[in-house]
């Protein structure tokens, strides 16, 4: 039975030897019609004569790519490289409020932010993942590609899996954020049948589900998200973990996805 604790300090900054590093970037977005900018974390050693699969790592509703900065994802990357538990691997951090105006809105759970958060996988597809694969020595293919997120963006990994099961081989969705099975008189845009969840060939090599046991924000869908895909056949991992909708959560999800991914 796999253990989902983690060691202590797993998220802290320590005298590694080889620390992982992050650089800031600014790519052009047909679909918004702006420049947009992304974070872009890179393993120690970082070579162009070496390529590298590539993790896309979204962030919720609420938030921009600074997002996951609150949750040490360098650090966690870092000490796991240390403890030799991670493969190699570029880790993008996007805002996926795909909008012209990518700030975070007013009204956080209005239609049109959850719009713009579906409309990301556009510009995921047309404008970053391209942008990546020309200005880093990228890996290509689905057995090299994964997609993750928190919250919002968990529920994103798994609608954008669903869409594009050709491009990410691996899914992860960290206190998945409700809105994405279709739910009787409340139409949304985005929304899928259950029986359609990862459904398509070729399914995820690897899929992994985890939420807080006192989230009440996201425990009911999270639940109803596990139940689609065991009804559809979908090989998944999900597993519960003290906490409720927070990094103490996600920072564990990540250091178990990026474990066990490539």
């Amino acid at each position: 039975m796999i253990d989902y604790r983690t060691p202590e300090g797993f998220d802290e900054k320590k005298a590694v030897e080889k620390p992982w590093t992050m650089k800031d970037e600014v790519y052009p977005s047909k679909t918004t019609g702006t420049d947009r900018k992304c974070h872009v974390i890179l393993p120690f050693g970082y070579s162009a004569n070496q390529t590298y699969p590539v993790l896309y790592l979204l962030h919720g509703i609420g938030g921009t790519e600074d997002e996951w900065l609150g949750g040490n994802p360098v650090e966690v990357l870092s000490n796991l490289a240390a403890e030799g538990k991670v493969k190699d691997m570029i880790v993008v951090i996007p805002n996926v409020r795909a909008a012209a105006d990518d700030r975070v809105p007013q009204e956080v759970y209005g239609p049109e932010n959850c719009v713009a958060f579906d409309n990301f996988i556009n510009d995921l597809k047309d404008d970053l993942k391209p942008y990546i694969e020309a200005h880093y020595s990228v890996k290509t293919g689905r057995d090299n590609t994964a997609i993750a997120g928190l919250s919002m963006g968990g529920r994103e990994s798994l609608y954008i899996a669903t869409k594009m099961p050709e491009t990410f081989a691996y899914v992860g969705a960290f206190s998945p954020a409700p809105g994405l099975l279709s739910i009787p008189n409340m139409p949304f845009p985005g929304m899928l049948e259950a029986s359609a969840l990862c459904a398509s060939a070729p399914e995820p090599k690897f899929l992994m589900l985890c939420y807080g046991e006192q989230d009440m924000i996201v425990q009911m869908c999270a639940k109803a998200y596990d139940e689609a895909l065991t009804a559809n056949g979908v090989k998944h991992e999900t597993y519960t973990m003290p906490g409720g909708h927070d990094f103490g959560v996600w920072k564990n999800g990540l250091y178990h996805f990026a474990s066990r991914i490539f």
